[in-house]
């Protein structure tokens, strides 16, 4: 029994490890729901790529997420089911369609998809505790980006929302 206080010490001090950040990820609350992310990470990779993507994007006059169906008027009560629908949405349509002839620029999003990946797990676990309702406004609004997305073939509508994804960090960089 004279290793029992350090198994349990170092038992404890695991634990405390498993539930901190990792080095360069914040937490952002989407309502009661909380999600760690390395936000700079995935600007990083988003920024090294911008060019490029919104490059091949060749419909100028249409947006999947900006104005009138703005993500900046989206009420905090409804700010988790709108993060949890925009990244199922982002995993699995615009990341799963978005290929280049270009491998650095395939590894960069495929960098980015693994992050929003993490974001998916934690937030469809927090809507299956209920923690994530979904209102009416956030539901048409959800409605409304996947009809713009749906209005264009599948490569264009993802070139075109993978071009736009600082709209989407920007939105939930300005969490409550």
């Amino acid at each position: 029994m004279k290793g029992s206080p350090l198994f349990l010490c170092l038992f404890s001090t695991m634990c405390w490890v498993n539930l901190m950040p990792t080095a360069g990820n914040r937490i952002f609350h989407f309502g009661p729901c909380r999600v760690s992310m390395s936000m700079a990470e995935i600007r990083s990779g988003f920024t090294a790529i911008k060019a490029n993507i919104q490059a091949r994007d060749p419909i100028r006059t249409l947006s999947i997420l900006s104005y009138p169906h703005s993500l900046h008027k989206v009420k905090s009560s409804d700010r988790c089911c709108i993060a949890h629908h925009l990244s199922n949405f982002y995993v699995d349509k615009v990341f799963r369609h978005c290929k280049t002839e270009d491998s650095y620029v395939n590894r960069k999003i495929s960098s980015i998809a693994n992050s929003f990946l993490s974001v998916k797990r934690t937030l469809a676990h927090c809507h299956e505790q209920n923690k994530c309702m979904c209102g009416q406004e956030s539901t048409e609004k959800f409605k409304q980006i996947l009809a713009n997305y749906e209005a264009l073939d599948v490569t264009s509508a993802a070139i075109k929302s993978l071009g736009e994804l600082d709209i989407l960090l920007d939105w939930m960089e300005k969490s409550p």
